[in-house]
């Protein structure tokens, strides 16, 4: 299963993620205010891990991880031999 990570005592609340997510599932959490006096994001199931949330976020507050079926391989090789 993909997994997002929220490390929410980064999160200023600009919601840029809200804005990018394909599937919507990205909200602010109004339950609690961080350190940095802000309501952080948070996340429903769902996430398909495109990354854009962690493309744009200005505060590294993810960390996106996408389950690699046996068999695949994950980008490209640096060095292919040539």
């Amino acid at each position: 299963m993909n997994k997002l990570v929220i490390d929410k005592d980064r999160c200023k609340g600009c919601g840029l993620c809200i804005e990018v997510c394909p599937k919507k599932i990205l909200h602010f959490d109004n339950s609690i205010v961080n350190l940095l006096g802000y309501h952080p994001v948070a996340a429903d199931d769902g996430c398909i891990a495109c990354g854009f949330c962690s493309t744009i976020c200005p505060d590294i507050v993810f960390s996106v991880y996408k389950d690699v079926k046996e068999g695949e391989t994950v980008g490209k090789a640096v060095d292919e031999g040539q």
